[in-house]
């Protein structure tokens, strides 16, 4: 860029070469320096006769000048310019920017930011409070039989929890019981005790860990599922035609899929201990050198019937527990795709969480029931 005065007032600005947004642009303040070191400019020209490439960091230039110059009561000639540039040019300044329409950003007070948060956590809690009382009703309407829901809708979510999840379950399973035992016996080995590997394995695995496992797993894989596929169904206004027809979505959408993880929870748990159980024998038998029958004997005399039905009824907890978290996502999402994408974070991420603090509730409550 180049400068130079043919005639006494007028300014020309030379552009050549190429202009691009890899390349460093010129600053206007070079303008303003040519501007105020000769005599007053009246008016500014271009002359791009020896320009090869430009792209939009030649229009951005163009404009902060005839800004710049219209500050100064400067007039601009444009007929210099590449024509692209011209037609952009009166495009961009057809419609005038109308005052006032940007939005002015402040920064919001610490104490306003936590009134806010505080209403928008009292606001959420109620919208769940809500969503569990229609729930509710929805149960106690499927227990009298006049909850409007499709049997074959249950069967089918059945089937997606249960059979189609076993891979995953199976996979996970052997991988936590095989961590377990191969971290308990590098302890147990120092004392002899390698044979507790099985208690250690068999008690873990059916009282806690295998319905906390299987539960994120669902939580992950199904939440997630469930989440945008209501999600999508309220961007797509599928929800409220149910409502229009007199149809609770409640009942029709949210009753069908609680139902199926509430009955599939417990038998994909069942599976997963005895995955996990598989999964700490082969430690045990492949490092340990225990027998199969002495590792079988020592798990089946350490676990006992509670903690069966303590895993058998945290699952039942879990199941619900995710399918209320991502059907509540589901259908209180926004109306547009990222909306869809913020529900299924959240739901996993609250189905995740209620699943760890409802363990630990029920393991205080066990502990002080002596259970």
């Amino acid at each position: 860029m180049s400068f130079s005065r043919p005639h006494n007032g007028i300014l020309l600005i030379t552009v050549a070469g190429e202009w691009r947004l890899r390349r460093e642009i010129p600053s206007t303040d070079e303008v303003i320096k040519e501007i105020e070191a000769g005599p007053q400019v009246q008016q500014v020209t271009f002359d791009a006769q020896e320009l090869k490439v430009w792209d939009s960091s030649l229009l951005t230039f163009i404009i902060k000048v005839i800004d710049l110059c219209s500050g100064r009561n400067i007039a601009v000639e444009r007929q210099g310019l590449p024509l692209g540039i011209q037609r952009l040019l009166d495009l961009a300044s057809s419609v005038p920017e109308r005052k006032g329409a940007r939005r002015e950003t402040s920064r919001i007070p610490f104490l306003e930011r936590i009134g806010n948060s505080a209403v928008a956590l009292w606001r959420s809690n109620l919208d769940l409070l809500e969503f569990i009382g229609e729930v509710l009703v929805a149960l106690a309407r499927m227990l009298s039989g006049k909850a409007r829901y499709r049997r074959a809708d249950l069967f089918l979510v059945m089937q997606d929890c249960g059979a189609q999840a076993l891979p995953i379950v199976s996979l996970i399973s052997i991988l936590v019981g095989l961590i377990l035992a191969f971290i308990g016996a590098i302890q147990l080995k120092i004392f002899g005790a390698q044979i507790y590997v099985a208690s250690l394995v068999g008690i873990g695995m059916v009282r806690a860990l295998a319905a906390i496992m299987t539960g994120i797993i669902m939580a992950g894989r199904t939440g997630a599922s469930f989440a945008a596929q209501l999600g999508t169904m309220q961007v797509n206004e599928e929800i409220d035609a149910l409502k229009t027809f007199g149809i609770s979505p409640v009942e029709f959408l949210v009753l069908p899929r609680m139902l199926a993880l509430f009955f599939m929870m417990p038998l994909l748990t069942l599976y997963a201990d005895l995955m996990g159980i598989l999964g700490g024998m082969l430690i045990g038998v492949s490092m340990l050198n225990l027998n199969f029958m002495e590792y079988y004997t020592k798990t089946r005399e350490a676990v006992s019937l509670n903690d069966f039905w303590v895993g058998i009824f945290s699952a039942a907890v879990f199941g619900v527990l995710v399918a209320l978290a991502a059907c509540l996502r589901g259908i209180r999402c926004g109306r547009s795709a990222s909306a869809v994408g913020e529900a299924t974070t959240s739901a996993v991420v609250s189905g995740i969480v209620s699943i760890i603090v409802a363990m630990a509730i029920i393991t205080v409550v066990c502990h002080v029931l002596n259970i």
